[in-house]
């Protein structure tokens, strides 16, 4: 299969008979997530299995079962977690209860949150000691949301869209801010945003945009690759928020149909009937493997020619979590001995 780094000029307009896949740059791993797995691998090399993680460290099926079979052992609660063991917070970051439940459980831990999800857990804290209403843009139960909201949950209220809007009551319309979960549709979270607006006109605007930049990047490649697409896959779990997001993005801004994967084995033939340019991303916790697994598949029925669509580059970068520079083992036995 042949790849080209950029896209055709119009003067170059493509053969409507040739089959090509549109590839989406940036995709896959950002760099919260790509801290977050390599938190966990690091943990596993140095303090040996088991080792716990609170919660899916990413949403991606694939990395959680890779992560199993190297003997991370994955629980929903951090009170399933034997006293003295290690335990790992996911990338979608925990509420402050959760690190006092597992100081009372007497475990070691190591704190695997996105920093710019720990960016709007400082910007929640801040504006409830300023006593501000804070207005929590994203969708409920989602982890992150979840993490933010106890930070201050006397302060915060979720606002799950643009429809949601009507719903909010504040105590002072002069003192309400919003912040937002980091892996939403930029297009709906400004839509919801201008919606509160026009409740509360002296709405506070966070100090930067608390969307993520990998969230951004992606979708505004997903945009452009839509704009050509007759058909966009993209690879990803269904319980992945940004990755369901590309799917929506790509069918608003010009995909004739889109479906969220998570492997080249979920791709029904069906699909690319009459199609003769197929769009391709993936989620922001989706490893490059699961993607050559769809353009090879892609290949092999007649979508050889691959053109990569790459409107921003992507070149962040995230130190790995502090802990890993200690002797967490013996930390956890101190605190059982203490």
């Amino acid at each position: 299969m042949s790849a080209t780094p950029s896209r055709p000029s119009a003067a170059d307009a493509p053969d409507t008979d040739r089959r090509r896949v549109l590839l989406a740059a940036p995709r896959g791993y950002c760099a919260g997530v790509d801290r977050a797995v390599i938190a966990v691998e690091q943990a596993l090399e140095q303090y040996g299995s088991p080792v716990y993680v609170r919660h899916e460290i990413v949403h991606n099926k694939y990395v959680v079962k890779t992560l199993e079979k190297k003997g991370a052992i994955f629980v929903e609660e951090t009170s399933e977690v034997p006293e003295g063991e290690i335990v790992i917070f996911s990338a979608h970051g925990v509420a402050p209860e959760v690190h006092k439940e597992a100081e009372r459980g007497k475990l070691a831990t190591i704190d695997a949150t996105c920093p710019l999800v720990t960016k709007v857990h400082k910007e929640a804290v801040r504006y409830a000691k300023e006593d501000y209403d804070i207005l929590l843009i994203g969708h409920e139960g989602h982890e992150e949301v979840i993490g933010t909201s106890g930070e201050a949950p006397e302060h915060v209220t979720l606002v799950d869209g643009p429809s949601d809007v009507e719903n909010v009551e504040v105590r002072d319309p002069e003192k309400v801010v919003w912040l937002s979960q980091t892996t939403l549709s930029v297009d709906e979270t400004m839509e919801t945003v201008d919606a509160l607006k026009g409740r509360y006109p002296n709405l506070l605007s966070p100090p930067s945009d608390d969307i993520c930049y990998a969230t951004q990047n992606r979708q505004t490649a997903i945009k452009q690759v839509a704009e050509e697409a007759d058909f966009v896959l993209v690879v990803g779990s269904k319980n992945s928020s940004n990755s369901v997001r590309l799917v929506e993005t790509a069918i608003a801004h010009g995909a004739r149909d889109g479906r969220l994967v998570d492997s080249a084995e979920e791709i029904d033939e069906a699909w690319l009937d009459g199609v003769r340019t197929v769009g391709l991303s993936s989620g922001a916790s989706v490893p490059d493997v699961l993607v050559d697994g769809v353009l090879e598949w892609l290949a092999e029925r007649g979508w050889e020619d691959v053109e990569i669509v790459q409107p921003v580059e992507e070149r962040m970068q995230f130190s790995l979590p502090k802990e890993l520079r200690r002797d967490l083992r013996a930390e956890a036995k101190s605190r059982m001995s203490g």
